[in-house]
């Protein structure tokens, strides 16, 4: 097993995720990010904003498979899968 292109597949699916979720609320948010974030937080809606920077893993996970990059892909699905467990805590907590 390759490690080094799984790790790879983490660090750009996490880069993704989170540049895709800064992006979202710079744009929807008037004031900070940090107060976005607390305020989404409070409204109990922080878990579908990580949810939508999530989305951008699709394509990577699919464009892995595709170019036989396996491990890379895995690496995207671990990731994902952390994200799911992020936001299934936000909702229970």
């Amino acid at each position: 097993m390759n490690n080094n292109e799984l790790f790879k597949g983490v660090i750009a699916s996490l880069f993704a995720s989170a540049s895709i979720t800064i992006f979202i609320l710079l744009y929807f948010s008037q004031g900070t990010i940090e107060g976005a974030i607390i305020s989404l937080y409070d409204q109990k809606k922080l878990g579908g904003l990580i949810s939508m920077g999530a989305l951008i893993n699709l394509p990577l996970f699919f464009l892995g498979m595709r170019k036989n990059k396996v491990n890379f892909a895995k690496g995207v699905l671990i990731t994902s899968i952390f994200l799911v467990i992020v936001v299934g805590l936000l909702k229970i907590i």
